[in-house]
């Protein structure tokens, strides 16, 4: 048996969970509330989308949140895309898209943004690609200049999103956005 397809085992207080690899559940006491709360954390892999370079999912999705890895710009076979910043983002935001959709989201739902940059000289270029997919609405973000980046790459961009709950459907959010765009 490969060792991927191996049970994990989750410890919580008195009892264990035997969970396929995949697929961790847990459950908590919220304090807020003094009531049980059970979440799963779901994978997201979608062939869309550059695939990761370690051992990391593409994104998280638990309890109505999606947690969207940090997405660099590459092709859905992993080739780097090179050229200026606005190219790179745009290869960013592509995949970006991918996940979400596989992740039943899309940037309509997104709450926070981490953009990472090889030189804050790049900042206002990127932004300016940025700003096309937030027109309806301004997530929280943050953006940092680092020394490096995976692949030596200029650009990296990680969100968490809301899951819709309807998949199909849209929601008086991206109704909202859309509306805004027209």
């Amino acid at each position: 048996m490969a060792s991927s397809a191996l049970p994990l085992v989750v410890a919580r207080s008195r009892s264990s969970y035997i969970l396929p690899r995949n697929i961790i559940s847990f459950t908590y006491n919220s304090p807020a509330t003094n009531r049980k709360m059970s979440s799963i954390l779901k994978p997201v892999r979608t062939h869309d989308a550059c695939p990761p370079a370690g051992p990391y999912s593409q994104a998280i999705k638990a309890n109505g949140l999606v947690f969207v890895s940090g997405q660099i710009p590459a092709d859905k076979e992993g080739n780097i895309i090179t050229g200026s910043i606005e190219e790179q983002t745009e290869a960013v935001f592509a995949n970006l898209a991918a996940v979400l959709k596989a992740s039943n989201s899309s940037f309509n739902k997104v709450v926070k943004v981490n953009a990472f940059l090889s030189d804050m000289a790049n900042f206002a270029r990127m932004n300016s690609v940025y700003e096309k997919y937030f027109s309806g609405h301004k997530p929280a973000r943050s953006c940092v200049a680092v020394r490096e980046l995976p692949k030596g790459v200029d650009v990296e961009i990680e969100c968490i999103a809301l899951e819709d709950p309807t998949p199909g459907k849209k929601s008086a959010v991206s109704a909202e956005a859309e509306g805004e765009e027209e």
